[in-house]
């Protein structure tokens, strides 16, 4: 069998703009995938796992997912497990307990959980005190008629369902908050505010029309644009059912009970059994306006490539804000995958297959 790659030319590439490579290699799989560079994979449906980001604890939760899946074929415990890794990984300070710390100090968690054959899914917004976001997620999916929980009420659901109580606080949350504080809480969330939530903390209370940030502003004071490194992971079983999921701490110093894309169904995560699946991250409070997750299905079944899907999902976004920072990654049911980014210099996200040897990943 042989594996097939259209890399199509951009001005981006390290190469001919007109130039296009075609590879015929015998070997399984390779994966590489640049925001600048589009690669459409054209192979058998088999098991697999996909995930947001390429930095070593991302695809060490990648790998974890891969082995569940592998053993049992269990897309679904396939996919906590490799939530559920990061999560105890706290991968890159973004997802799982000690990180994040919203403006009053406090690490909270979201997380989703959507799978394929019968749409059904769970999910948990502002999760506190409970570590494992991911599995109260599924909890909600498995045990309630509801799809979401949120707060301090999805807390005492997840303690009546087993889950143990216990502070998402650590030392290196704690100093980020501190710091945070001694720099006159900069940066922040807030606009048309008083004080200047430029250069004091609060409390705040509404200012006149004429103090607020201007129009389409994101914020009055300088956000960091990559620090919202949410894991997204898309698992297939060898009967090609999907499932995806979500796992994050949300952005740093939100103002408390913010709630991201990451557990919102659409924008976060998104699958439909007999097209495919996509996954988010970036900028939640952008991505959700938009639900690219679903915009990169419901075009895939229109017909688009995996790529193209992605790519599609991601310039709705751009057009409107320009200065948006995301990723989006999709498979479709015929085993494509790909992903597409804007205002990154690249994107690297993690795969796994019964025909690699390893996780396959490139940096960004």
């Amino acid at each position: 069998q042989y594996t097939f790659f259209l890399i199509k030319s951009v001005t981006t590439m390290p190469f001919p703009l007109k130039e296009i490579l075609v590879m015929h290699i015998v070997m399984r799989r390779l994966l590489v995938m640049y925001c600048s560079l589009a690669v459409l994979v054209v192979t058998s449906a088999s098991q697999m796992v996909i995930t947001t980001w390429s930095a070593e604890r991302f695809q060490s939760a990648t790998e974890r997912a891969w082995k569940t899946l592998r053993d049992s074929d269990d897309r679904i415990e396939s996919l906590l497990d490799g939530l559920s890794e990061c999560e105890r990984l706290q991968c890159d300070g973004t997802v799982g307990f000690g990180g994040s710390p919203d403006e009053s100090g406090e690490t909270r968690l979201d997380a989703l959980i959507f799978d394929g054959p019968g749409h059904k899914m769970g999910a948990v917004g502002s999760l506190r005190r409970v570590k494992s976001a991911a599995r109260v997620a599924y909890a909600i999916m498995k045990y309630t008629k509801h799809s979401f929980l949120v707060g301090e009420a999805a807390t005492k659901f997840a303690i009546e369902m087993g889950f143990k109580e216990e502070s998402l606080s650590t030392n290196h949350s704690r100093r980020i908050f501190e710091d945070w504080l001694a720099n006159k809480c900069q940066p922040n969330f807030r606009k048309g505010v008083v004080p200047d939530p430029r250069s004091h903390c609060g409390p705040y209370k509404p200012a006149e029309l004429e103090q607020q940030c201007p129009e389409g502003g994101e914020s009055c004071s300088k956000l960091e644009r990559l620090s919202h490194d949410t894991i997204g992971m898309i698992t297939v079983d060898s009967n090609g059912n999907i499932a995806a999921g979500t796992s994050t701490n949300g952005a740093t110093h939100k103002v408390p009970g913010r709630i991201g894309d990451s557990p919102i169904p659409g924008a976060g995560a998104y699958v439909d059994n007999e097209i495919g699946a996509a996954a988010a991250t970036g900028d939640g409070d952008i991505i959700m306006r938009f639900l690219p997750s679903y915009q990169a299905v419901e075009s895939m079944r229109s017909g688009e490539t995996a790529q193209k899907a992605t790519e599609i999902a991601i310039l709705r976004i751009s057009k409107i804000y320009p200065n948006f920072s995301g990723a989006l990654i999709a498979v479709n049911k015929n085993g494509e995958y790909a992903a597409a980014c804007h205002g990154m210099p690249s994107f690297g996200y993690s795969f796994r297959d019964s025909y690699s040897k390893g996780v396959l990943f490139r940096d960004a």
